[in-house]
């Protein structure tokens, strides 16, 4: 590690109702992977939001390379060499890999945009990253991981010499997990400072050296990586000792609440049938592109079926289309709650309320403001929404904070059938256990809990059963408590053969 190139003290940040940032310091330096750590809302992103130019600060001094700044606008973070790869990609699909790298700053020749060149200089930050992409490729058919090179490729374009990473891996199998950790690895030899702000912990010691944590807006502690052991970087996350990881609750199996029979839809759900029982939660468990997100849909009846039945209560039930689902109680909490959960620009109080309207409007399609108020009160009291206001905007809350918003607005209903896709997704220790009690608790009320998770120690430490998916079949159904890791993988491996299928096709 060498010189420190990122010094900032007394920072400080106030949004309405809110003191997202109260007198924090923070040390970057040449050569480094600064780990930032913290729960949802402990201030990690508005404060490198400061750092990137995207907000401004209310107070404290910030030093680039040894110069103070004043607060930046993003193009002047870009030219003093500031570069932050989002959660949420902000790529052009519709555009190449050469002309997203050099959007707004394009190589010229006269009067003209010089393409040969823009080209040629693209495919040499490429070849020294040794990413296997082609600088004519349109971004919106890369896979998300070759999205995140590309990001990686541009910040290195602007001769970006600070790296900021927020949640980089959230959507990243292991092999494309690996393939980061070399680049990453690669530029920190070549003297960038990066910001590696991550959930998953045991990502860390792969790749961390120092870690700074904060909590509720202010300050903890920077130490080494080695000198912490993950108990210790927890409890000063979380400011408290965190027992159990996964909270499970033993109750006794009830009758069959949900059915699902011999479902297809489109090229990834084929033939999937399953049965979850009051007292219990199924997991499903398989590698991306199993078929899992999109048996959901299906379900939920955002994907159109070409056939199968959904059963409740023993019953078929029709569920063309979300609104049916959720006046017949089969409800979903997607694997994007930004995107599909949640209009992020309206209050907390609307978002709860929108899917509740027929319970809230009389007979004229008049919305009672009392029983609005005593629905969203009770959502945040019962989920334990942290907010100055229902009034507030989606958008300001933690990713956490979020999650719990999407579970309160089906839960003011009380549904029968509760899909949970990817519920941990980028919320942090604690909120991640907060989750897993709302289920355990789903499940002590005889509502059927499903779980679709990616992380293997997560469906098997909160799932009662597990159902293993593979080439859009369920390849295998096993028991949480007497499975293993190997068994889960080696059903999610299990691959039709194409050969022998299309063979017998042809007979």
């Amino acid at each position: 590690m060498g010189e420190t190139i990122v010094s900032m003290n007394g920072i400080c940040k106030y949004f309405p109702g809110v003191k997202a940032l109260d007198n924090v310091q923070f040390e970057l330096r040449s050569g480094e992977v600064m780990a930032l750590l913290g729960e949802n809302g402990a201030g990690k992103s508005t404060l490198m939001k400061i750092l990137s130019g995207v907000y401004t600060r209310d107070a404290g001094t910030m030093d680039i390379f040894g110069k103070p700044y004043g607060d930046l606008l993003p193009k002047q973070a870009q030219q003093v060499g500031v570069a932050i790869i989002h959660q949420e990609l902000n790529m052009c699909p519709h555009l190449t890999v050469t002309e997203n790298m050099f959007l707004g700053r394009e190589i010229q020749r006269g009067l003209c945009v010089d393409k040969r060149a823009m080209e040629k200089a693209a495919e040499q930050i490429l070849s020294e990253l040794k990413i296997d992409i082609s600088p004519t490729d349109r971004v919106g058919d890369l896979p998300v991981s070759k999205q995140q090179m590309v990001e990686i490729a541009k910040a290195l374009s602007i001769k970006a010499r600070i790296l900021i990473m927020d949640e980089p891996t959230s959507a990243l199998t292991a092999k494309e997990i690996d393939e980061l950790f070399r680049i990453i690895r690669k530029l920190r030899e070549d003297g960038c400072g990066i910001v590696y702000i991550s959930h998953r912990l045991e990502e860390l010691q792969h790749i961390v050296d120092r870690v700074t944590i904060m909590r509720d807006g202010q300050y903890i502690m920077t130490a080494n990586f080695q000198d912490l052991t993950m108990d210790q970087i927890i409890t000063n996350m979380v400011g408290r000792e965190i027992k159990e990881k996964f909270p499970r609750v033993e109750c006794p199996r009830g009758e069959k609440v949900f059915g699902v029979r011999h479902l297809n839809a489109g090229r990834l759900v084929r033939d999937v049938s399953f049965s979850v029982y009051a007292g219990e939660i199924v997991g499903i468990a398989g590698l991306m592109g199993a078929g899992r997100t999109e048996t959901t849909r299906a379900i939920f009846g955002v994907d159109p079926r070409t056939s199968g039945e959904i059963l409740l209560d023993g019953k078929p039930i029709s569920c063309k289309n979300p609104r049916q689902s959720i006046q017949l109680g089969v409800v979903l909490i997607p694997e994007d709650r930004k995107k599909d959960g949640l209009c992020t620009k309206l209050p907390i109080r609307k978002n709860i309320a929108l899917p509740n309207l027929d319970l809230l409007c009389n007979k004229f399609g008049v919305i009672s403001s009392r029983k609005e108020s005593e629905m969203c009160d009770k959502a945040v009291a019962d989920l334990r929404i942290k907010t100055p206001s229902v009034e507030v905007n989606a958008s300001t809350l933690s990713g956490g904070n979020q999650q719990k918003v999407v579970v309160g607005k089906w839960l003011a209903r009380k549904s029968r059938v509760v899909i949970f896709d990817e519920p941990t997704r980028g919320i942090d220790v604690a909120a991640k256990v907060e989750i897993y009690n709302i289920m355990n608790q789903l499940k002590q009320q005889g509502i059927a809990v499903i779980c679709v998770s990616s992380e293997l120690p997560e469906v098997m430490g909160i799932a009662d059963r597990i159902l293993v998916m593979c080439d859009g079949r369920i390849t295998g159904e096993v028991m949480a408590k007497e499975t293993t890791q190997s068994e889960i993988l080696t059903l999610a491996t299990q691959f039709e053969n194409k050969f022998t299928v299309a063979a017998a096709e042809e007979e």
